[in-house]
């Protein structure tokens, strides 16, 4: 069967390498001049381990780990109110691997340019099925005709657009905003991250292994902003008034975020969508289920739900739609439970009031002077790791 995937995300990507390895011909349309580089740090656990290991990828990922040694929490002076070691502080664990999403793309890609199509600069424009296929115009004026489309293009999916219709009838608010971007490393950090908290609002900065310069994050409280995502400005101003007048290092930042070739802004939003299918045509990763950046599961969910989506249509032997109805089966309990963290997560990422901040501030400050402290962060993190492993992987 001939399959076209919109994204080369790390779902897009993913999903062709599976389906390359079942015997599916493949084409995936991106966007973008290139895979893209860079981005911010991403964590593969638990299930989605395994997929990297099957797809003979382990060693590189584990080889391309950002390495971050410590995490602190700072207050308006700097003062480290708490830390501890890199992993614990990002909630990972045993053999969790953490790793800049730019280097695990490029690896998924490198894996696969040889037995897949690629598409760049390109999208698709219209989608027309009939019985025996869909006929794809792309925006580049070209055509094609398809067994089967994915769409693997994130929250803003054009594909779910497309094929099932506008995205507000899909895309849930979680009442936050998240900015990142690549910055100058003013602090001189080596592989050290350190987290501010104010009211309303969250700043944080790290370094990684190999890396000259650092990435800033920023999170924030906010009613929903009326903004076009592709403007650049927009997004600059939004960022800058959301963070005026707070302490810590936060001014220094934002203005290495303004002059960032890579500024990253969006709402932290959900996608909860009854099915993820229609036709010939399915969704997977954050296009279908996107459990927003606070979840901390995004990419897991990526890895594991193209690894499903791809078994399952090659165990139906072409039956598309006993595929996709299997796929649904197989990973609705996991990603029930992976969208559940990121409202929860989110809440104690960013404090609402100065009375939550100070009382954080110093519950943190009491921790970090017990013993066994570390014991106490493992416990706090267990319902992640919980939710990583809530699926068993199937050997297709």
């Amino acid at each position: 069967m001939n399959v076209l995937i919109s994204g080369a995300s790390v779902a897009g990507i993913t999903l062709a390498h599976w389906l390359r390895r079942h015997g599916y011909s493949v084409t995936v349309v991106e966007r973008a001049p290139a895979v893209r580089p860079g981005g911010y740090k991403v964590d593969i656990r638990g299930a989605a381990l395994k997929v990297i290991e099957c797809m003979g990828l382990l060693d590189a990922v584990r080889a391309a780990r950002t390495d971050v040694r410590s995490g602190s929490v700072v207050d308006a002076s700097g003062k480290r109110v708490a830390s501890m070691d890199g992993d614990t502080f990002g909630g990972r664990r045993h053999d969790d691997a953490e790793l800049l999403r730019g280097d695990l793309t490029g690896l998924l890609y490198e894996a696969t340019r040889d037995g897949v199509t690629y598409l760049f600069d390109d999208s698709m424009a219209k989608l027309s099925e009939r019985a025996d296929g869909v006929d794809v115009v792309f925006a580049s004026g070209r055509t094609g005709t398809y067994d089967l489309i994915v769409g693997a293009d994130g929250l803003h999916s054009n594909t779910r657009e497309l094929a099932f219709g506008p995205a507000q009838q899909y895309v849930r608010d979680l009442g936050y905003y998240v900015s990142i971007s690549t910055v100058p490393n003013h602090l001189g950090l080596d592989r050290e991250e350190l987290t501010y908290v104010g009211p309303g609002r969250t700043a944080l900065t790290y370094s990684t292994a190999g890396e000259t310069t650092a990435k800033a994050m920023f999170l924030f409280s906010s009613e929903p902003l009326s903004y076009d995502r592709h403007d650049r400005a927009a997004q600059q101003r939004l960022l800058t008034d959301a963070y005026a007048g707070e302490g810590w290092e936060v001014p220094r930042l934002i203005e290495g975020a303004q002059a960032a070739p890579d500024l990253y802004f969006d709402s932290l939003s959900q996608v909860h969508m009854e099915r993820w299918s229609t036709g010939r045509t399915v969704l997977v990763g954050d296009a279908a289920y996107c459990a927003s950046p606070a979840s901390g599961q995004g990419t897991s969910l990526a890895l594991v739900g193209a690894y499903v989506l791809a078994g399952e249509l090659a165990s139906t032997a072409g039956d598309h739609a006993a595929g996709f109805a299997a796929y649904e089966r197989e990973m609705r309990p996991f990603v029930k439970a992976n969208q559940d963290l990121g409202p929860a997560n989110i809440k104690r990422m960013v404090m609402r009031t100065k009375g939550q901040v100070r009382i954080s501030m110093t519950m943190l400050a009491l921790l970090n002077r017990m013993p066994g402290k570390d014991r106490i962060m493992a416990k706090a993190i267990e319902p992640i790791h919980k939710a990583a492993n809530a699926i068993a992987l199937k050997e297709y």
